[in-house]
């Protein structure tokens, strides 16, 4: 038994449990303000492989881009949600749709989906996902709150930590933080003490002028490693470009 994880850019990845792939928080084009940062391994969704089903954190463009999913050609395909969410992805076309709050549970054909909590300033929640004897946990751009510690009691044998790690901040008037930044992460993965951790959503750009004006973030993924080999040494982080592959064996 073994899963495949694979990123295609952000925080967009596809988890295949033993021929049961989960697509999470698809990301699929660009526009102004809105750039990956890095190549797209998934050119549309058209070319996506067939899925088991699709879970979205919460409805941001760059994590719910559903004019571009609209594109995949299975309208069945089955999706878990954050509450709320549902009206505008049964709008897209996609019928299969369940909302959950944190620590409701669906499955995604035989893949076990539990929703935890999470906070970005909107309604949002990440992810516990089971399936072929691994436990992943898919942590969308939540901030670093104590709420998030309840998984390690109720997962305590996580495989997999998909962790944002920009500390995205929105500026100029109040630089708030809306994201976890890689030391929080790190601690984060020292709290949930999963076998291998690898860092999501750190590419993503403004564009030269948003970076400068709008929006400010690490995008250096080394900083996460490096913290996560003093506050989880026991650990092992993957840094993982787009389109390659990382198998978990439970």
């Amino acid at each position: 038994m073994s899963v495949i994880m694979t990123r295609i850019v952000h925080a967009s990845v596809v988890l295949d449990f033993g021929g049961a792939r989960i697509l999470t928080d698809p990301w699929l084009s660009e526009r102004r303000f809105y750039r990956h940062g890095e190549p797209r391994s998934v050119a549309a969704a058209s070319h996506l492989p067939e899925l088991a089903g699709v879970v979205i954190s919460h409805g941001h463009y760059d994590h719910c881009d559903l004019d571009a999913l609209a594109g995949y050609p299975d309208k069945s395909v089955p999706f878990a949600v954050v509450r709320g969410l549902g009206a505008r992805v049964r709008a897209a076309g996609f019928a299969d749709v369940v909302e959950l709050d944190p620590w409701q549970s669906t499955h995604l054909g035989p893949v076990e989906v539990t929703a935890a909590p999470a906070a970005h300033g909107v309604r949002e929640i990440t992810f516990v996902l089971r399936g072929d004897g691994a436990e992943i946990f898919f942590g969308a751009d939540t901030l670093r709150i104590a709420e998030l510690d309840e998984i390690a009691r109720r997962f305590p044998k996580l495989d997999l930590a998909l962790l944002p790690t920009n500390g995205l901040r929105i500026r100029p008037a109040l630089n708030r933080q809306v994201v976890m930044d890689a030391d929080q992460a790190a601690e984060l993965t020292r709290v949930l003490r999963p076998r291998l951790a690898v860092p999501i959503h750190y590419a993503f750009t403004s564009g030269p002028l948003g970076d400068r004006f709008m929006t400010k973030a690490d995008r250096d993924p080394e900083h996460f490693r490096a913290a996560a080999a003093v506050l989880a040494p026991d650990t092992t982080v993957h840094i993982l470009p787009t389109g390659q592959p990382l198998t978990i064996t439970p």
